[in-house]
């Protein structure tokens, strides 16, 4: 004899609920996307060259290991990646402290004015969108997003700058 078990409604609910997010933040991926690669090429840097300027400004110098886990990409695009920002000089690479076959990475201050004029622009747009939010709305976005990101770190296997603390 064979059974079958019937959906419960909490289960099209959650489908619905999934189909939605998804299309949300398909939408906002896609706003943000062009946004920022429109922001910060004018400042002759890749949106990927960027967001491995910001895990280094944010998470502290690290290993080349370290920064490929936190953009989650591999070494060889992460190198690739850290050689052009080297190249322009918004990068610094010094022998790893413990271990002396490790090549340790930071931000050089060129680099780091450069993330903070970038981050800047960003933080005044990202305010020009939320300003009409009441202020609950604001922070509850805040808290979901993060902890959109953990879980979704956390269900892939990855963590990258903040990802896994939620």
């Amino acid at each position: 004899m064979t059974t079958t078990t019937t959906p419960r409604a909490s289960d099209h609910a959650v489908d619905r609920d999934a189909r939605d997010l998804y299309d949300a933040l398909t939408d906002l991926v896609r706003v943000y996307q062009f946004r920022d690669r429109n922001m910060i090429c004018c400042h002759d840097i890749s949106v990927t060259q960027c967001t491995a300027l910001d895990a280094l400004v944010r998470g502290g110098s690290m290993t080349l290991g370290s920064l490929a886990s936190a953009l989650m990409l591999d070494k060889s695009t992460t190198s690739r990646v850290v050689e052009a920002l080297e190249r322009k000089g918004y990068v610094k690479r010094s022998t790893h402290p413990s271990d002396g076959r490790a090549i340790q990475l930071s931000t050089s201050a060129r680099g780091r004015s450069l993330h903070e004029t970038i981050r800047r622009e960003m933080l005044n747009e990202e305010r020009a969108i939320i300003a009409h939010l009441p202020a609950d709305v604001r922070r509850a976005t805040v808290d979901v997003v993060r902890k959109l990101a953990g879980l979704a770190a956390k269900r892939h296997g990855c963590c990258g700058a903040d990802a896994c603390e939620a």
